[in-house]
C-alpha cells in the first residue's frame, strides 16, 4: 500500500465501498479502516429503545442516514490533513439515481473530488487481472449478484439477480443462486456479439463478494459452468481494495502535482 500523502499536499485519500450488509473504508497509507455493518442508530424516544436502520440499499438510499453513519463512524478515523479524494465503488446496475445518491452521502466527508469505479473493475484491479483481455466478473454480495463481462476495463454487459450470500449455508439456496449465476453468464455471453466473447468464456470467471467464501458454493459452481473459477484472495474485500489501487494511481500520475486529481474511469 502507498505511504501517506505528504502534509504540503494537504489532502488524503479514501477508498470507499458502501455495501447494503457492510461498508468498508480503506485510507491511502493507513490500510483498512472501517469494515462494519450498514447500520445507522438514530435516537430513540423514551419509551422505546434505538431502532436499527440500513440506509443503503439498492434502489433506495436512505443520503442523510448513509451520510449520518459515515460521519459517525469516521469522525475520529484517519487524519484529514485536507480534502480527502474519495474513490467511491458502484455496482454496475445501481443506475444514475443510486449513483448520484452514494456520492451526494459522501459528501459528508468534505471531499476534494469523489471519483467512481464500477465494482467489477474494482475487483479485477484487487485481482490484479491482466485488463487487456476479455474478463467475466461474478461479485456474490450479500444480497445481491452481479455478472459482468469487462472488456479492455470497460463493462460492456451486466446482469444481477436479487440473490446472494446470505442464506447460502442453505443447500437449496446454493442450488438457486448457482442456477441464477449460470444463467447471467450464459445471457451474457450470448448477447455479446463482439470478439470478445470466445476469449471471456475460456478464460472462465473471476468470483469475488461474501458467495465466494463458501467452498461449497464455489464448488458447485464450477462445476455448473465447466469453466474455471477463480476466487479473488480476500473475496469480501476486493471491491475496495481495487479502489485503494486507483488512489495509488492517482497518486502516482502526473495530474497528482496539481490541483486537480487523476481521472479515474466511470
Amino acid at each position: 500500500m502507498s505511504t501517506p500523502w505528504p502534509p504540503e499536499r494537504r489532502w488524503t485519500g479514501l477508498a470507499v465501498d458502501l455495501g447494503s450488509a457492510r461498508t468498508r473504508v480503506w485510507s491511502l497509507g493507513g490500510g483498512m479502516v472501517l469494515d462494519v455493518p450498514t447500520v445507522t442508530f438514530p435516537d430513540a424516544g423514551p419509551d422505546r429503545g434505538p431502532r436499527t436502520l440500513h440506509p443503503f440499499r439498492r434502489h433506495a438510499v436512505d443520503v442523510a442516514g448513509t451520510a449520518r453513519m459515515l460521519d459517525r463512524l469516521l469522525r475520529h478515523g484517519p487524519p484529514r490533513l485536507g480534502r480527502p479524494l474519495v474513490v467511491l465503488t458502484t455496482p454496475v446496475l445501481d443506475g444514475v439515481p443510486c449513483r448520484a445518491a452514494a456520492r451526494a452521502a459522501v459528501e459528508v466527508l468534505r471531499p476534494r473530488a469523489v471519483l467512481t469505479v464500477p465494482t467489477a473493475r474494482a475487483v479485477a484491479l484487487a485481482a490484479r487481472e491482466d485488463l487487456s483481455r476479455p474478463l467475466l466478473v461474478v461479485d456474490a454480495g450479500a444480497r445481491f449478484t452481479e455478472t459482468v463481462l469487462l472488456v479492455d476495463g470497460v463493462v460492456t454487459d451486466a446482469q444481477r439477480v436479487a440473490l446472494g450470500a446470505c442464506g447460502l449455508d442453505d443447500d437449496p439456496a446454493s442450488a438457486r443462486l448457482v442456477d441464477a449465476v449460470a444463467a447471467m453468464v450464459a445471457a451474457v455471453v450470448d448477447g455479446d456479439r463482439t470478439t470478445a466473447e470466445p476469449p471471456a468464456a475460456a478464460r472462465g470467471v473471476l468470483l469475488a463478494g461474501g458467495g465466494a467464501l463458501r467452498p461449497g458454493f464455489v464448488r458447485r459452481l464450477a462445476r455448473r459452468l465447466d469453466v474455471p473459477v477463480k476466487v479473488v484472495p480476500a473475496p469480501d474485500t476486493a471491491a475496495v481494495r481495487g479502489a485503494a489501487e486507483l488512489l495509488g494511481s492517482a497518486r502516482r500520475h502526473p495530474s497528482s502535482t496539481g490541483d486537480v486529481p487523476a481521472p479515474v474511469p466511470e
